[in-house]
């Protein structure tokens, strides 16, 4: 009877713990329903998606400053390149959590509420000829050349006031 009851309660913690993140992500990022997500933890706003291309450091920068959609840009001001923190924060290291396919093909482990196209996301951290980039399927950065563009992607953020 006790290896039963032990049992139970082994399952029902197993089935817990693994409900719990699950629940944490849902409870920290809100769908807006209009192309952003907020992340109530870290007060940010996220875009919901990626600009859908490969692109270098310079390319990224001016996409969020100058081609990110229209309507976002004059609905919420200040988007800009997230720092490496920042988006270390969206990686789930869950080892339940799969993740979903991107369009390149790799599988990726970021929040469900943000839906990115490739698995390199370029950061706001840059030193000399190089910037950070944060990869999604490996939970890994790294630096690369600011010139490369290797399936790199540009995901913009901004603050909430």
């Amino acid at each position: 009877m006790v290896n039963r009851t032990a049992l139970l309660a082994s399952l029902a913690l197993l089935m817990i713990v693994s409900i719990v993140p699950a629940v944490q992500s849902q409870d920290r990022f809100t769908d807006n329903g209009d192309g952003t997500v907020t992340d109530h933890e870290l007060n940010l706003m996220w875009s919901k998606t990626d600009n859908d291309g490969d692109v270098d450091w310079k390319q990224a920068e001016r996409w969020v400053l100058y081609t990110f959609p229209d309507t976002l840009v004059k609905k919420y001001p200040n988007w800009r390149l997230p720092t490496l923190e920042e988006l270390k924060t969206l990686y789930v290291r869950d080892p339940a959590y799969e993740g979903y396919e991107t369009i390149c093909g790799q599988n990726v482990k970021i929040v469900p509420q943000i839906r990115i196209s490739c698995g390199w996301v370029w950061t706001s951290d840059v030193e000399a000829i190089t910037a950070a980039v944060f990869n999604f399927q490996r939970g890994i950065h790294y630096t690369d050349r600011m010139v490369h563009k290797r399936a790199h992607r540009a995901l913009p953020v901004r603050e909430l006031k």
